[in-house]
C-alpha cells in the first residue's frame, strides 16, 4: 500500500462527489425551468423556492467537492517529514489513516484505511506528531506506531 494509491482512491471518491452534485444540480435547474406558473400563483412561489433552495443547496455540495479536490491535490506528493502533517499516511495501535480529505473508510489491499482531513478533530490532534508520541481521542488511546 502506498500514497498515491490513496491518492486515486480519495480523487476517485471525491470526483463521484462533484458527478452527483452536477447532475443534481442540472436536474433541480431544468426543473426550476420546465414549471410553468398555475392559477395558484401561492403554490407555484413555493414550489420556485423550494426548487432555488435545491439549486442552491447543489451548489454549495460542488463547491464544497472542489475544494476537497484542491486540497488532495495540495498533500499528494508531500516530501518526507520528521512530523505528521496533510498528506502522512499514519499507522497507529488503532488504526491507519491517511490525513488528506474525509473520504471515510478505504478498502486497500485486504486493509482499511481512514481518509481524514488534518481539520478534523482526530486530524487535529495527530497534526505535528511524531513516531512514539500518544493521544487520545473518544476514549481511546492511539501511539503513533510509524507514518510516512
Amino acid at each position: 500500500m502506498n500514497k498515491e494509491q490513496l491518492y486515486q482512491l480519495c480523487l476517485s471518491f471525491i470526483e463521484q462527489r462533484i458527478q452527483t452534485a452536477e447532475t443534481a444540480l442540472t436536474q433541480a435547474r431544468e426543473a426550476s425551468n420546465d414549471d410553468t406558473k398555475s392559477s395558484a400563483g401561492d403554490k407555484y412561489e413555493t414550489s420556485r423556492e423550494m426548487m432555488q433552495q435545491d439549486i442552491d443547496r447543489n451548489k454549495r455540495l460542488l463547491m464544497d467537492a472542489e475544494e476537497n479536490r484542491k486540497v488532495l491535490e495540495a498533500v499528494r506528493n508531500t516530501p518526507p517529514s520528521d512530523q505528521i502533517r496533510g498528506g502522512s499516511l499514519v499507522y497507529t495501535n488503532q488504526g491507519i489513516f491517511y490525513i488528506s480529505i474525509s473520504a471515510g473508510q478505504l478498502q486497500i489491499e485486504g486493509k482499511t484505511v481512514f481518509g481524514i482531513s488534518s481539520a478534523s478533530p482526530i486530524g487535529k490532534l495527530m497534526m505535528g506528531k511524531k513516531k512514539g508520541d500518544d493521544f487520545s481521542f473518544n476514549g481511546k488511546q492511539y501511539i503513533i506506531e510509524s507514518f510516512a
